[in-house]
């Protein structure tokens, strides 16, 4: 079986190039390798766009948890096997000197039974009136025109059609097990295991705030925004749409996951790098 392979170095990164290198001469026998059109002149090699690699077997992510969250919104389910190089890696397990054997590993695998181990992540899908953001790994934000005093909204919270709370804030914010170490526990929000059937509803500064509430992944959570002239629902802190209230926003988890290749993070020992 020819294994197919995309590997996706984080820009301007000359650790991430070197290594994205190392692997395409690694793989040569038997594996179809293409690099990010961003990395192909550090390689030496034709590049594609990430969102190209969605029909690879498997995609290697080299950098930090925002380089494979930016490499899993292009390529949606294909497993994804990302190599750290940022400072946490709640994301990225395979360090960089076991960057080459863990590949190896992982396209052996592929070869032996066309299938590939891996962790399945929840995403969330966030709708409103004729639109649909792209699906997020760690969090969809709904907030007002800006952070801040005078930059709020008012934004009412439903679960299941049931209401949690209303207040003004500067917004509100649904994060997966998998986001709760990253925005959601800067705004105040619980740690979630990985393993947790979950999601977190967060408000963020709210005047008349309650507490940060856990929820069943299947959960339908609706977030009316109000009192305001403008407002954003986001993706991952990338993916955006201006909203113009009054307007609601329904937040459920997407149908496909993302697929973690490879030997998965400790939980516990990332949270230790934590500041």
């Amino acid at each position: 079986m020819n294994v197919a392979v995309g590997i996706v170095a984080q820009r301007d990164n000359k650790r991430a190039q070197t290594l994205a290198a190392r692997l395409v001469d690694t793989l040569e026998d038997g594996v179809s390798t293409v690099v990010d059109d961003a990395t192909s002149a550090a390689v030496g090699e034709d590049g594609v766009p990430v969102g190209s690699m969605a029909d690879r077997d498997l995609v290697v992510s080299i950098g930090g948890d925002g380089t494979l969250l930016f490499v899993a919104r292009e390529v949606g389910g294909t497993p994804i096997l990302g190599v750290n190089l940022g400072e946490v890696g709640f994301l990225n397990a395979v360090s960089p000197d076991e960057a080459v054997a863990a590949v190896a590993d992982a396209v052996e695998t592929l070869r032996r039974t066309g299938a590939i181990d891996g962790r399945e992540l929840d995403r969330l899908r966030a709708d409103g009136e004729g639109w649909t953001l792209e699906p997020a790994l760690n969090e969809v934000v709904v907030h007002g025109p800006r952070r801040g005093h005078g930059g709020g909204a008012t934004i009412e919270i439903r679960v299941d059609g049931d209401r949690y709370a209303e207040s003004h804030a500067d917004g509100v914010l649904v994060a997966t097990p998998t986001g709760s170490t990253a925005y959601n526990l800067g705004e105040g929000g619980p740690l979630v295991h990985p393993d947790g059937d979950t999601l977190v509803v967060t408000q963020m500064a709210a005047s008349d705030a309650m507490p940060p509430l856990v929820v069943d992944r299947g959960a339908e959570i609706t977030l009316a925004v109000s009192e305001a002239e403008t407002a954003y629902a986001i993706s991952d802190g990338r993916n955006r749409r201006e909203l113009e209230p009054p307007a609601t926003v329904d937040v459920s988890v997407a149908d496909e996951p993302v697929t973690l290749a490879g030997p998965q993070a400790d939980f516990f020992e990332a949270l230790e790098k934590l500041e």
